[in-house]
């Protein structure tokens, strides 16, 4: 009897909670101190994330990636999974993103002139994340074209497949590029001793429809009763704190 008692203790004291979670490229930024925070409450919980694309995600969970919740880009991904049956809540907005225009090349492009600027004719390379899978290269064409000139640059432009490809190709292969307000707040960044209206200009929100991010729980996720505990605090006050400080407008 006293061996049984004893391996069952064991496998009390041994229980680890595992959370897989599919998440819009822009998010990673904020991630690292979301997982922190809510390991805080939770010690044994591990949490694994896979960044991309918010396109390239959904087809990954339509062909069976076992991710217990799905942190979107914005609201339509969000929303095709659960119409598909893929994701056991309604999509919720866990944060707005803001869109920034970033360059390392400040003998070229001035910008204080705004994203006119763009239209420099030194400027010959634009990084934009692939409208058709990323919301904030959706977003990007968007505003440029609310300004009258995308027609101008659209030849200039390359398109990264997600907004975290756009932010290396503008620090290493573009002259600017469209970037996630919140990959402003990357450690990485700091040693550039980025300014603002310098190396950077947050673009007016009134250029491009909100892109209010969703979040869900995957069929998959089901349950995950950690799952739940994660969807939950993201969605908490403390939550929607840490997005704030990365950068996201909190509606």
């Amino acid at each position: 009897m006293k061996k049984i008692l004893i391996l069952i203790t064991l496998c009390v004291f041994s229980y680890s909670a595992n959370i897989n979670i599919a998440a819009a490229a822009n998010v990673a930024y904020a991630f690292k101190e979301l997982e922190s925070q809510f390991k805080k409450e939770n010690p044994d919980t591990t949490i694994n994330v896979t960044l991309g694309a918010s396109g390239n995600l959904v087809t990954q969970i339509q062909s069976g990636a076992p991710f217990d919740i799905f942190m979107a880009a914005n609201m339509k991904f969000a929303q095709k999974l659960y119409d598909e049956n893929l994701a056991i809540t309604k999509p919720v907005i866990y944060a707005q993103g803001a869109i920034a225009l970033l360059t390392l090349r400040t003998n070229i492009t001035d910008l204080s002139k705004g994203l006119e600027s763009l239209q420099n004719k030194n400027v010959k390379l634009i990084a934009i994340a692939n409208p058709k899978t990323a919301p904030y290269g959706e977003a990007s064409i968007e505003a440029l074209k609310n300004l009258g000139i995308y027609e101008n640059l659209k030849n200039k432009i390359i398109e990264a497949k997600s907004i975290g490809e756009a932010l290396t190709q503008t620090l290493t292969a573009t002259d600017a590029g469209f970037i996630a307000a919140s990959a402003l707040y990357e450690e990485g960044l700091q040693k550039y001793n980025l300014k603002e209206n310098t190396n950077y200009i947050l673009v007016d929100p009134k250029l491009y429809t909100p892109i209010d991010q969703g979040i869900v729980i995957t069929k998959h996720g089901e349950n995950n009763v950690d799952a739940k505990k994660f969807y939950d605090f993201v969605l908490s006050e403390k939550g929607k704190a840490i997005f704030k400080a990365y950068g996201y407008n909190i509606p």
